[in-house]
């Protein structure tokens, strides 16, 4: 078999990565979770095991800089900030003048603590209602609010005077901090106008979400309100690698939410989407992994990205987080191997033209409830590796494993490398 008939997939698990905790005597939820299919794959002889730093310095602890940082990007040429990465999802080209902000809808306490960075979870048709109304009431010529998936919407200004040089916090890092201790700040002068204008929109959006329909039924039921929104990481227009260019490989890129599609759009993979894919833990992992078996067929390499694992991760729900892993292995993976086993792409040959890496971008310890700069567990499959013996995939036993600590590039230099002849 040559390395032309070759196919590559990555599973990416969102905020898999965790810390040993006391309740898990020790454990992981990554080694508390049954994991019966990455089991089979360190045992199968052919895996091999190592860390990759997804976080570098200075670059802030988002899954933006995760995921460009997992596929090979160069962040200081590369790096734009999740915003421009939002947009390029839903088709919005910015044009030299505008920038754009992700803009999370928030829950804040009624004596101003943040309660939830996801206001609940709240839905997608809830969110939009939401949006159109703040666009309706504070959007202009200079102004757009856009909405998204979820909790997960944008801001776009337009304006020669707007300029990225702000300081935004990250909503997820600030559950339990007062709201008004954290609103924008300029990095430099050139940033004072775009700052104030962020804080500006922040206090006066206030009243017209506490008020809006949607948020006084989701007080009736029990649920937390939308009731502030949070602009975060904007930038400008992208200006990224293509994929092909960095690999020589076409590829394609599966998720649910906008940032992972987006870097999928700015780097001219193919954008799949799937039916039931909900940025939680009730996506379709079986659609999934059906579509990247069939994606399989006229791409090279296919990136399969779960967010669900990293939702339950900030809401600090162990259990689910476990149960997450679980589904992630089970249904995904499982689902997966069982499929590329008895598709055409397989040519007869089962699994020995396919070679496969396992990873989360980031950790998210459901203790602490926001990302680290830890390096993550990363399990390659190649058909022709000796793999390392005697070891599990998970944060312990990777660091002992043959591949060491990967940086830049290593993910992907590691996945797509050939034999040795």
């Amino acid at each position: 078999m040559g390395c032309l008939d070759m196919k590559y997939v990555l599973f990416l698990g969102d905020g898999m990565a965790d810390e040993p905790i006391e309740a898990l005597g020790g454990r992981t939820p990554l080694m508390a979770a049954e994991t019966p299919n990455l089991d089979r794959l360190m045992q199968g002889g052919h895996a091999r095991l190592g860390t990759f730093r997804a976080l570098p310095e200075p670059f802030p602890t988002s899954s933006d800089v995760a995921n460009l940082s997992v596929l090979g990007h160069d962040l200081a040429t590369g790096y734009c900030g999740r915003g421009p990465l939002e947009a390029a999802s839903q088709g919005i080209l910015l044009g030299t003048n505008q920038m754009a902000f992700r803009c999370s809808l928030v829950n804040v306490s009624p004596d101003g603590v943040v309660q939830d960075y996801s206001a609940g979870q709240i839905t997608t048709p809830e969110a939009v209602e939401l949006i159109e109304a703040l666009n309706a009431a504070l959007g202009s010529g200079k102004v757009r609010f856009a909405p998204g998936v979820a909790y997960r919407n944008l801001l776009l200004l337009t304006g020669g005077e707007f300029s990225p040089d702000v300081s935004c916090e990250k909503p997820d890092d600030h559950q339990g901090d007062p709201y008004l201790d954290n609103l924008p700040k300029a990095k430099t002068p050139a940033g004072e106008a775009t700052a104030a204008l962020l804080r500006t929109l922040m206090v006066d959006s206030i009243e017209l979400l506490e008020n809006h329909p949607v948020n006084r039924a989701r007080v009736a039921a029990g649920k937390r309100p939308a009731n502030r929104i949070w602009p975060w990481s904007g930038g400008r227009r992208p200006a990224v690698k293509r994929f092909r260019e960095m690999y020589g490989k076409s590829g394609a890129i599966i998720s649910a939410v906008d940032v992972i599609k987006g870097i999928g759009a700015v780097t001219d993979m193919d954008v799949i989407e799937v039916p039931g894919a909900t940025g939680y833990i009730d996506t379709h992992y079986e659609g999934k992994a059906c579509a990247a078996v069939r994606a399989l067929q006229d791409h090279d390499f296919v990136y399969i990205h779960v967010e669900g694992i990293d939702e339950v991760s900030h809401e600090g729900d162990l259990e689910k987080k476990i149960r997450a892993i679980e589904d992630f292995d089970r249904r995904l993976i499982g689902t997966f191997l069982e499929e590329f086993s008895f598709s055409p792409v397989s040519e007869g040959v089962g699994l020995k033209n396919l070679a496969l890496a396992v990873l989360p971008d980031h950790p998210v310890p459901v203790v602490r409830r926001k990302h680290t700069r830890t390096p993550v567990p990363v399990l390659f499959v190649h058909p022709w590796a000796k793999g390392d013996s005697g070891l599990l995939y998970n944060e312990l036993d990777a660091p002992k494993g043959s591949l060491g600590l990967l940086q830049g590039e290593g993910v992907m230099r590691t996945l797509f490398e050939k034999p040795a002849m």
